[in-house]
């Protein structure tokens, strides 16, 4: 056990995490003599690993795919979010040796947005989400805890987003894939949660219809920044919110909890996490 506080980042596979850069960046940033590291860790090892973390005095992890879904029934107690979103992405060691287990992501989405529009703005607002998968749960959990009207919900999948109307209750309603200009009118929030669109995925290609100027747009993916999503809202009028903001926003929640501090995230952190420079273990 060493007394210097150790965390780290959990996934198969795990070398393409940017969690160390961002965490290591706000450990140097508070003078912090802590370690974020990456583990690589397969399903059929991951109790034992997080087990055995307690022996040698593991403050928490961070947990990416493919095991957001499987810690559920590891962890000892959950938030409502990790517990609304069925999903995990932050564990917490706490002092009586027990794990929490909590879902950051919807937090990290709200944070980035409030960087355009106000927390005010969502109540009553009217949202469009594509997609609904994991981190489509979590955005939309957080909006309807927020107070927005409506969710309307298009997915390639209707199942899925028929499961995830359950979860939300009477705020959601599942419309027909791909989506149609009457899915985008009157909406005040567009959200991008699918891959379309992502490097390595198949192109964005749903036509965007002409939107109201106070029409907000965002995507979740970061890669690449600017997105065709994003170029097509903007085209049509929307204003619009990369998503990387909603990665480096979700990290303060954990940090905070296993090392006291609420950190920053700055225009340096920002384009540290795009140019790949920082502190990898």
């Amino acid at each position: 056990m060493t007394d210097i506080p150790i965390v780290g980042v959990i996934g198969d596979p795990i070398s393409h995490s940017k969690s160390p850069l961002i965490h290591n960046r706000w450990l140097k940033q508070n003078s912090i003599k802590g370690l974020y590291l990456r583990f690589e860790v397969k399903g059929k090892d991951l109790q034992q690993f997080i087990k055995d973390s307690l022996e040698l005095g593991f403050r928490g992890f961070n947990v990416t795919i493919p095991h957001k879904e499987t810690v559920v029934s590891i962890v000892d107690d959950l938030s409502a979010a990790a517990r609304d979103c069925g999903a995990i992405n932050t564990i917490v060691r706490r002092e009586d040796g027990s794990f929490f287990g909590d879902n950051t992501d919807g937090f990290g989405f709200i944070e980035n947005l409030s960087e355009l529009i106000s927390r005010d703005d969502l109540v009553g607002a009217s949202v469009a989400l594509l997609g609904a998968g994991g981190a489509s749960r979590a955005v939309a959990v957080a909006l309807r805890d927020a107070g927005v009207r409506q969710i309307r919900i298009c997915n390639r999948t209707t199942l899925k987003a028929e499961a995830l109307c359950t979860v939300l209750g009477d705020v959601a309603s599942v419309w027909p894939w791909p989506a149609t200009e009457e899915f985008f009118a009157g909406a005040d929030l567009i959200v991008n949660s699918t891959s379309l669109g992502m490097a390595g995925q198949p192109a964005f290609d749903l036509p965007i219809p002409r939107l109201e100027p106070n029409t907000v747009a965002t995507d979740l993916i970061y890669a690449p920044l600017e997105t065709p999503f994003l170029n097509a809202a903007r085209a049509s009028g929307a204003r619009t919110k990369d998503g990387l903001g909603m990665l480096l926003h979700q990290a303060r929640p954990g940090f905070k909890a296993w090392f006291g501090i609420d950190p920053v995230v700055s225009a340096e952190l920002r384009q540290a996490v795009l140019t790949g420079e920082g502190l990898y273990p």
